[in-house]
């Protein structure tokens, strides 16, 4: 296998893992909620004002909305890197340093850690950052 089908493979594995880690926040969110509404709330149309008010629910929930307003430029990215060729090697680096980054979260937000969480999401950041290096490279 030549050095640009590696890199697209690679790519194309985070990409598959991102949306692995998005079905983890969906879950995640859906059972914090369901234990403190219960299965027929779920089933429901979830009408009124009747949104999951516990602690984690509601980190959960706001970790899952955090996670989908960086996921685009992700996903956006990841796919320039493919089709361009990601030669560099800069587009490997920054995907895999936002995505660690990104699973790293997930537990310091439902522990309410406050300033190590705005660190790792900061980490985050630096990786589509990254990314965007390696498309002009």
């Amino acid at each position: 296998m030549d050095a640009a089908s590696a890199h697209a493979t690679y790519l194309l594995t985070l990409l598959c893992l991102s949306v692995v880690l998005l079905i983890v926040h969906i879950l995640l969110q859906g059972n914090f909620a369901t234990k403190e509404r219960g299965r027929a709330w779920n089933a429901g149309a979830r009408d009124g004002d009747n949104e999951p008010k516990g602690v984690l629910a509601g980190r959960s929930a706001r970790a899952s909305k955090n996670y989908q307003e960086t996921y685009p430029a992700f996903i956006g990215l990841l796919l320039a890197m493919i089709l361009t060729g990601d030669m560099s090697g800069w587009g490997l680096t920054g995907g895999t340093v936002w995505l660690i980054a990104r699973i790293v979260y997930i537990p310091l937000y439902l522990a309410g850690i406050p300033y190590v969480r705005s660190l790792v999401w900061l980490v985050s950041i630096v990786g589509l950052v990254i990314m965007m290096v390696g498309l002009f490279l």
